[in-house]
C-alpha cells in the first residue's frame, strides 16, 4: 500500500520512538480515531448516529487487518475507501455512518498534522537532552583558554566552554522554533471537498453554527485548540514548509557544531568519542576519523535540501487542491523527521563524550600568544616612556620577522626574544614573559558562560525536566 512507505533511515539511525510515530498502526489507528471523533460530534449535534455505533467503532481502533485493507486498495485504487471498508467489516452497525460528510483529507490531512505535532514533541525532548550535555561540557571548561578563530586564522583567545555556548545558543533558537510550531499547529478540521463545508451544511439543514461547532468538537477530542479558519480541500501546504524549515534549522545548528568539531579534531584539540576497539580506517590503523560528526553533516545536508520539497509544493498548489503534493509529502516530511531524529541521537552521543586534549590546546595558545600580547607589551613600553607610534611600527616589523621564522623556517615563535633584544622597548625577557598568561586574554568568557547557563539554559532544562529522564539512544555504528 502506498501509505506504508518505510524510510531506509528508520532501521539504521532513527530512534524506536520516531519509528513508532510513523508506523502504520499509529497512522491508521489515528484515521479511525478521527472517524470516531466525527461520528461523536455528529451525534451530539443531532444527526442520526447512535452511541452503539460509536462504541462499536471504539472497540476496533487498533485491530486493523492490513492484508484486507491492501486487497481493498488494489480493487478500489483508493487508500481511504479501502480503510473505510476494512473498518466497516468489523463495525457493521457503524458502517453506514463511517466517513459521513467527509472527504479523504479529513483523515489524511488531520492525521498528518497530529503526527507532525507528536514528532515535534519527540524532537523537542532530544534537543533538551543535547543542551544538557553541552551545558555540562561548557560548565566544565568555562575558563580553559583556547585559540579563537576568525577565517580559521588564530584570533583573540576564547575558552572551550564559551565556544560551546555558541552551539547551545543556536539550539535554543531551534527550541523556540519547535515550541512555536507545536503551539501553533491547527487541525484541518472537517471542511469538505473544496473547504466550503457544503456537505455538512446539507446534513445540518443549513445550520451554520452546527458546522462550526462540528470543527470545534473534533479539534477538542483530538487535543487541539483550533482548526484552520479557512482552507481548500487540504490544509495549506505552507504548514509543511514551515515545519520542515524548523527541522532544517536544527540540521543547520547540528552541522555547524559537527563541522567545528571536525576542525578541532584535525587540530587534535577536541575529539568526538572513540571506542577502545574502534577502527578509524581499514587501511590506516592510526586514523581517528570523526565519523559521527561527518554523519551529522551528511544527514544535515539532506534535511536542508529536503526542506525545499514542501516549499515548492506549497508554491505550486492549484486553487483548492491538486494531488501532486501527496506522493512528495509522504516521503519528504517523514524523511526529514527521521533524519533530524538521527542527527539528534548522534549529537547527544557526541556531546556526552567529548574528549578535550588540554595540553595540545595550551601548546597552540602559547605558540600564538606572543602575537596577541603585542598590544599589551606596547602599552607597557609606552608607560615606561616610549613613543607609541615608534613602538607600534617596531612590533609590526618584529612580528613579521617572527612569523617568517615560524612559516618559512619551521622554527618556534621567537617574538618575545626579538623584543627583549630591542633596546627601543627597554624590557627584559622576564618582564615580557609576564604578559604571556593566557587567562589575561579571555575577556569575560568565564562570566559569559556562567551567566548564559544560569539565565538562558537552566530555565529551559527546568521547564522540560521530564525530557532528561528519557533513555539515551545507543549508536550501533
Amino acid at each position: 500500500m502506498n501509505d506504508r512507505y518505510e524510510s531506509p533511515l528508520s532501521s539504521r539511525y532513527a530512534s524506536d520512538e520516531m519509528q513508532f510515530t510513523f508506523s502504520p498502526d499509529k497512522k491508521f489507528s489515528t484515521w479511525r480515531r478521527l472517524w470516531v471523533a466525527l461520528a461523536r460530534a455528529e451525534m451530539e449535534l443531532g444527526l442520526p448516529v447512535t452511541q452503539e455505533q460509536i462504541d462499536e467503532m471504539e472497540a476496533h481502533l487498533t485491530d486493523i487487518d492490513y492484508g484486507k485493507a491492501a486487497a481493498y486498495e488494489k480493487k478500489l485504487r483508493h487508500d481511504v475507501m479501502a480503510h473505510v471498508h476494512t473498518f466497516g467489516e468489523v463495525c457493521p452497525k457503524a458502517m453506514p455512518i463511517i466517513h459521513l460528510g467527509a472527504t479523504s483529507c479529513y483523515v489524511g490531512d488531520n492525521t498528518d498534522v497530529i503526527l507532525m505535532r507528536e514528532a515535534l514533541l519527540l524532537i523537542r525532548e532530544k534537543l533538551v537532552r543535547v543542551l544538557k550535555h553541552l551545558a555540562d561540557f561548557a560548565g566544565r571548561y568555562q575558563a580553559l583558554p583556547t585559540l579563537g578563530f576568525t577565517h580559521f586564522q588564530p584570533a583573540q583567545l576564547v575558552t572551550v566552554g564559551k565556544r560551546a555556548t555558541l552551539w547551545m545558543n543556536e539550539l535554543l533558537m531551534d527550541l523556540d522554533e519547535v515550541s512555536y510550531r507545536i503551539d501553533s499547529l491547527k487541525l484541518l478540521g472537517s471542511k469538505g471537498t473544496t473547504g466550503t463545508q457544503a456537505s455538512f451544511l446539507e446534513l445540518f439543514e443549513g445550520d451554520h453554527e452546527k458546522c462550526k461547532e462540528l470543527d470545534r468538537k473534533i479539534a477538542a477530542e483530538m487535543g487541539f485548540a483550533a482548526t484552520a479558519s479557512v482552507s481548500g480541500q487540504t490544509y495549506s501546504r505552507k504548514v509543511d514548509a514551515a515545519v520542515l524549515a524548523t527541522l532544517s534549522g536544527i540540521a543547520q545548528s547540528a552541522s555547524k557544531f559537527a563541522t567545528d568539531l571536525r576542525l578541532l579534531c584535525h587540530l587534535k584539540e577536541v575529539e568526538e568519542p572513540f571506542e577502545a576497539s574502534q577502527i578509524g580506517s581499514s587501511a590506516m590503523p592510526y586514523k581517528r576519523n570523526p565519523m559521527r560528526c561527518e554523519r551529522i553533516c551528511a544527514l544535515g545536508r539532506y534535511v536542508m535540501c529536503d526542506a525545499m520539497n514542501p516549499a515548492v509544493t506549497a508554491a505550486s498548489q492549484w486553487f483548492e487542491r491538486t494531488l501532486d503534493d501527496s506522493a512528495n509529502k509522504r516521503i519528504s516530511v517523514p524523511e526529514a523527521f527521521l533524519a533530524v531524529d538521527a542527527i539528534l541521537n548522534i549529537y547527544a552521543n557526541v556531546a556526552s563524550g567529548l574528549v578535550v586534549h588540554e595540553q595540545v590546546i595550551r601548546r597552540h595558545v602559547l605558540e600564538e600568544l606572543p602575537f596577541m600580547a603585542s598590544e599589551n607589551i606596547m602599552m607597557d613600553a609606552v608607560k615606561r616612556g616610549g613613543n607609541r607610534q615608534e613602538l607600534h611600527e617596531r612590533i609590526r616589523v618584529l612580528s613579521q620577522q617572527a612569523g617568517a621564522n615560524v612559516k618559512d623556517r619551521g622554527e618556534a615563535n621567537n617574538l618575545i626574544d626579538l623584543i627583549a633584544a630591542d633596546p627601543l622597548f627597554g624590557m627584559s625577557r622576564e618582564e615580557l614573559t609576564a604578559h604571556l598568561e593566557p587567562e589575561r586574554y579571555i575577556g569575560r568568557c568565564p562570566q559569559q558562560v556562567e551567566d548564559f547557563l544560569r539565565e538562558d539554559v537552566q530555565p529551559v532544562l527546568e521547564r522540560y525536566a521530564d525530557a532528561l529522564n528519557g533513555k539515551e539512544t545507543e549508536l550501533k555504528v
